[in-house]
């Protein structure tokens, strides 16, 4: 029996990941990290493909953190040009695979080109449902907090609503992810073992999974693997095993 065939009908709704290990994965071969990218975006057309397949409701993936900006400029000018370039080739996929697009983080911090590419896609993608894919792009999810703490506070000052009566449900209407449950499993590949400022209000349950696989190495197998292994865990969310039995 296959490590597809072994999963069961407890598939998350909402899935997302930290796409690590490009640049080693291309440097350990000898090539450019621009290489690596461009690998890793096939990568990320297989899992959108098998989390379709599988029921996956919900995909995120950590495309570009705004710590990233620091990276040299030639890498990130090439991560924008691979992004400009995977949106127009996919967008006829994402059309027949009934794919929205989704984006979370300060998308105006991009270059024109990218920002407008990406509005395109989500114009267009709009009105499907089948998986809402969300890069986060730009993403921070302290600023991302901020920025919720920001508008609440100016709604507070100018009388729109009482502080007392600011709930975890208002906060979250505040947040990027208003449209998107919580997650329940996130993957980082590549052997890193922390959040690197990831959706930290939105996986405050969530299941952490961590494979040494690097991403553009990261197959349907891994994501089945990865998968398996949430299926084999209780989830009490603050509750004891008796009470959910």
């Amino acid at each position: 029996m296959s490590i597809k065939e072994q999963l069961n009908t407890n598939i998350p709704k909402h899935l997302a990941i930290i796409m690590d290990g490009n640049g080693r994965w291309a440097k350990s071969k000898g090539l450019l990290r621009a290489l690596g990218h461009e690998s890793g975006t096939k990568t990320v057309n297989r899992v959108v493909d098998a989390c379709r397949d599988l029921g996956i409701e919900y995909l995120t993936l950590y495309a570009f953190s705004t710590e990233n900006w620091n990276r040299p400029k030639l890498e990130v000018d090439t991560l924008m040009r691979l992004l400009v370039k995977s949106l127009k080739r996919e967008l006829s996929n994402f059309i027949k695979g009934g794919i929205r697009l989704n984006v979370i983080g300060n998308i105006d911090a991009l270059p024109k080109k990218a920002k407008e590419e990406l509005l395109s896609v989500m114009e267009k993608t709009k009105d499907l449902d089948t998986v809402v894919l969300t890069l986060a792009l730009s993403y921070g999810a302290r600023e991302e907090l901020v920025n919720t703490v920001q508008e609440l506070a100016e709604k507070a000052k100018n009388n729109l609503i009482s502080p007392h009566l600011i709930t975890e449900d208002v906060i979250k209407e505040h947040l990027y992810t208003k449209n998107i449950p919580d997650v329940d499993l996130l993957i980082r590949t590549s052997g890193e073992q922390r959040i690197s400022n990831f959706l930290l209000w939105q996986i405050a349950y969530a299941e952490l999974y961590f494979t040494p696989v690097l991403w553009p190495d990261f197959k349907e197998e891994d994501l089945y693997e990865a998968l398996l292994n949430y299926q084999q865990r209780e989830r009490r969310f603050g509750k004891t095993s008796e009470q959910l039995s």
